[in-house]
């Protein structure tokens, strides 16, 4: 259970980092909003669900320190603290059930993507040159990474005044639904007889 809610409660930090903003934070996605907006900042949705799910997480992590201290607390074969082992374990039981069935129904089912954010995101980043590493090596890649950073402009941009560059080959790096989209995957035993 501890091991459940420490991870829900990542994926909850996750989802409040992604949705901060809409100026000063990543604003990558939106989650619903679920009371009137912020006091101190207008506009701003917060993210309730995931902060109760956060809470929840810790409450579970301290019943699980409850449950290993009263589990080493009994005498050979009697231990006079399973109440207290039982009852936090239903507990966290309940709690974990409830704060998943809240994040889904509250909160996963609604978020949305802000693409153009997004698209911003990825236009600025230097990752495209990474993709660019097989055609080109490394050394040239990093070299227009650094280049697209002291001067402002877009990796596109950039890619776009190299003479030796094919307009194929950047739209292919540059393409984002290639770059993120699964690769099927080989059996090890395959991969090592093809390397």
């Amino acid at each position: 259970l501890k091991r459940t809610a420490t991870k829900l409660s990542k994926i909850c930090n996750d989802l409040r980092l992604l949705s901060s903003g809409p100026r000063g934070g990543l604003n990558e996605i939106n989650l619903p909003a679920l009371q009137p907006g912020s006091s101190i900042m207008p506009g701003k949705v917060n993210p309730v669900v995931p902060e109760v799910v956060n809470q929840v997480a810790f409450q579970i992590i301290g019943y699980d320190l409850t449950i290993t201290l009263a589990s080493e607390a009994g005498q050979l074969q009697l231990n006079v603290m399973e109440p207290v082992i039982a009852y936090n374990l239903l507990h966290s039981l309940e709690l974990l059930t409830n704060a998943v069935d809240v994040l889904r129904t509250k909160c996963v089912v609604g978020i949305t993507a802000n693409a153009e954010t997004c698209r911003r995101h990825l236009e600025a980043s230097t990752a495209v040159a990474t993709a660019l590493t097989p055609a080109i090596g490394y050394d040239r890649a990093a070299e227009l990474a650094k280049l697209v950073l002291s001067s402002g402009k877009t990796i596109r941009e950039v890619l776009a005044e190299q003479p030796d560059l094919s307009e194929e080959l950047i739209a292919q790096a540059a393409d984002p639904h290639r770059l993120t989209r699964p690769m099927p995957s080989r059996p090890a035993s395959q991969q090592r007889a093809e390397d």
